[in-house]
């Protein structure tokens, strides 16, 4: 598919040549998808993954299918890692679109009175304490700039309208709902799109990942195409601050 086709295919007609793409849990699964999409359009894209050889085969990868893509090594759940990480990446410290798709699933018996001390905290050190971490690292630059897209992938467990009351995987469910809370304070912070940054949160729904399982219903680019529309958006007169499935608004 060309470039050109994938813009169509997006629902957008603006590109993103000339633009950094940094994708955190880019090596594999929905965060791979969204990084080949994005650089299917153009962008050049930081596969960021805990592991440096996944994530520089995974760049590598992309680059043999015609994307401009490197990888790197950084651990979200680290302060002293993700703090590093603008200095090693150099000129492209300087991103244009943000997506934090990096997150580690609850043990399937971590209910809220059951959880352990150090259950709760490896979860939440990644799923949401990483995802702002990651924001307060690049998202200022964004600010400056006055131009910059940030996307959180969520989880629709994470939506206490619906899926996120059934009660189990008390970590998980709580920092994705605490993802979508992140993005929406920080839209409004920022002029809810007014002042050129949008950002918003996705509901991937239940893909064929590692974390998903073989036998879910969605692949992982269905999962990661409401991800790159949000990317390619333009900010005048765009929604922002919310939660998005399907390029549909979903209440969280």
């Amino acid at each position: 598919m060309s470039s050109t086709d994938a813009a169509s295919d997006h629902g957008s007609d603006e590109r993103l040549d000339g633009r950094v793409a940094l994708v955190t849990g880019g090596s594999r699964g929905i965060g791979l998808a969204v990084a080949r999409g994005l650089g299917d359009l153009g962008a050049t894209v930081v596969l960021v993954g805990r592991d440096p050889e996944r994530a520089e085969a995974a760049a590598a990868g992309l680059v043999a299918e015609g994307v401009d893509a490197v990888g790197a090594g950084c651990d979200v759940s680290s302060p002293t890692e993700t703090a590093a990480l603008p200095q090693r990446l150099g000129p492209l410290a300087a991103v244009d679109v943000l997506v934090c798709a990096a997150a580690v699933m609850s043990e399937r018996t971590a209910k809220t009175l059951r959880t352990s001390e150090e259950e709760w905290r490896r979860v939440m050190a990644t799923d949401l304490d990483g995802v702002w971490r990651t924001i307060a690292t690049f998202a200022p630059g964004m600010v400056e700039r006055r131009s910059g897209r940030v996307i959180a992938v969520s989880a629709c467990l994470g939506r206490m309208s619906g899926p996120g009351n059934a009660g189990g995987l008390a970590p998980y469910r709580v920092a994705k709902a605490g993802v979508n809370a992140l993005v929406r304070n920080l839209a409004h912070e920022h002029g809810l799109g007014r002042r050129g940054l949008l950002v918003d949160a996705t509901c991937p729904g239940h893909c064929r990942t590692d974390m998903g399982g073989p036998d879910a219903p969605r692949s992982a680019e269905q999962g990661a195409e409401t991800a790159v529309w949000l990317a390619t958006r333009p900010a005048d007169g765009a929604e922002t601050g919310l939660l998005w499935e399907d390029r549909q608004v979903v209440p969280w």
